[in-house]
């Protein structure tokens, strides 16, 4: 199934880029390119960081401990 349709980026190869240490959107854009066009992948992309075991980056645990974001708990669900 595709995740980003503007670079024509599957489920899988946002699963491998993961499996290879990428824990942000932004790592994963860097990788393959999803989410660099028009974006309406990017939920589907942070949907499958949280699924596939990729913890949250620093600067969002720090953002949740200082009442910034909701907790990081509840983003991953």
């Amino acid at each position: 199934m595709f995740v980003c349709m503007c670079h024509a980026v599957t489920e899988e190869q946002v699963k491998r880029e993961i499996d290879g240490g990428a824990v942000t959107p932004r790592q994963i854009a860097k990788g393959c390119k999803a989410g660099t066009d028009c974006g309406s992948c990017v939920r589907r992309i942070q949907a499958l960081l949280g699924e596939h075991g990729a913890r949250p980056c620093p600067t969002a645990r720090l953002a949740a401990k200082l009442g910034l974001a909701e907790p990081v708990e509840a983003q991953a669900a």
